[in-house]
């Protein structure tokens, strides 16, 4: 259901009724960052060329992960939205025909950013926004210091494609996020992705990468839908980005899943059918009590 793409590929053939080809973009990123955001558009292109219908690239592609250390000066990085950066994306998308889920630093106004995942449509239009909601702040991982919290809510963005679920990254650990994000209509739910294994902590490696694989199939199965995940890969820092790129079905089946080390491109096929099938086997929906969560409301107890 999917092939890894190293070299340009022959056309693939058409995609059958019913059925969305999306694209995995995982990238290593230095400081160069003209060439960070080269290799996403060249992995825009190749995910196009094999197929694609719908590219998601990973969190913040752009540059290397500003937040290992609480530095003034990296606010220099944002952009606005629309700007340069997203402009280009856009004529990416427009150029290929292909919906495009892209995470940037956004500088909203003078003193206030977010992490945001932005939605282009096939023709290059802006077909949505979505600014990350769930904030971390842990050792390497100071995005308090960068990022307000997002106010757009858990959305759908409906597309020429499909409805697409945009999240960013530490909301993967969330079951409320992806299953609001479910309920507002999404078929596929995005996860642009940072994350990685710190110095001195090997011991927890293997623990720390299953406990993110896990959540993401649990958030496919529960909710019905379609996960697709896109980390960074490569060395920052005293970060090890562990890649490992991943698209579940909604019945929990791997569609892809890429190297923890290397930069890759690959284009699974969606069968949006899928969807109702799983709902339908396993009605979660049909059985949920409604009426009995109110202590989700709280922070602690009912």
């Amino acid at each position: 259901m999917s092939r890894r793409t190293s070299a340009p590929p022959s056309p693939r053939q058409a995609a059958p009724e019913g059925v969305v080809r999306v694209g995995l973009v995982q990238s290593a990123c230095g400081d160069d960052r003209e060439a960070n955001v080269a290799r996403a558009l060249d992995g825009i292109a190749a995910a196009a060329r094999d197929g694609a219908q719908v590219v998601c690239l990973q969190e913040l592609f752009a540059g290397t992960y500003p937040c290992q250390a609480e530095e003034h000066a990296r606010f220099a990085e944002a952009e606005v939205v629309p700007g340069p950066l997203t402009d280009r994306v856009a004529r990416a998308a427009a150029e290929h025909g292909v919906v495009v889920v892209a995470s940037v630093f956004e500088r909203r106004t003078p003193g206030l950013f977010h992490n945001t995942c932005v939605v282009f449509e096939r023709d290059g239009t802006q077909a949505g926004l979505y600014r990350k909601m769930h904030i971390p702040d842990d050792p390497h991982y100071y995005e308090k210091f960068y990022f307000a919290p997002g106010d757009t809510g858990f959305l759908a963005v409906r597309t020429s494609r499909l409805d697409v679920g945009p999240l960013v990254c530490w909301d993967q650990w969330y079951p409320e996020a992806a299953r609001l994000t479910a309920m507002a209509g999404a078929q596929v739910l995005f996860y642009p992705t940072a994350i990685g294994w710190l110095d001195g902590e090997e011991e927890l490696h293997r623990a720390q990468y299953e406990s993110w694989d896990t959540m993401l199939r649990s958030h496919a199965v529960a909710n019905g839908v379609f996960v697709v995940a896109v980390n960074r890969c490569g060395r920052e820092g005293e970060l090890d980005f562990w890649g490992a790129s991943v698209a579940y079905a909604p019945d929990g089946g791997t569609l892809a899943r890429l190297p923890h080390g290397a930069p890759a491109t690959v284009v699974v096929d969606c069968d949006l059918s899928r969807i109702e099938w799983s709902r339908t086997r396993w009605p979660f929906f049909r059985d949920r009590r409604i009426d009995a969560y109110g202590g989700l409301l709280s922070r602690w107890g009912g």
